[in-house]
């Protein structure tokens, strides 16, 4: 995954790997590695996003 994505196309990979996986009547061994990694990066991703902005919100609001 690029080291700058951003926050929405991060999510949008965890939308489309879900919607994937939802619609798979037999799961897809092949790709289930390819996945996982995009999903668990995109992830990370996400969850660095989501820290920045709850730090700069608590910072902002003056709370630790």
């Amino acid at each position: 995954m690029a080291e700058h994505i951003t926050f929405r196309q991060a999510y949008a990979v965890l939308q489309k790997h879900a919607e994937t996986l939802r619609q798979q009547r037999e799961p897809n061994i092949d790709d289930l590695l390819v996945i996982v990694s995009e999903s668990m990066a995109a992830f990370k991703v996400c969850q660095e996003r989501i820290a920045a902005v709850e730090a700069a919100l608590a910072e902002a609001l003056g709370e630790e």
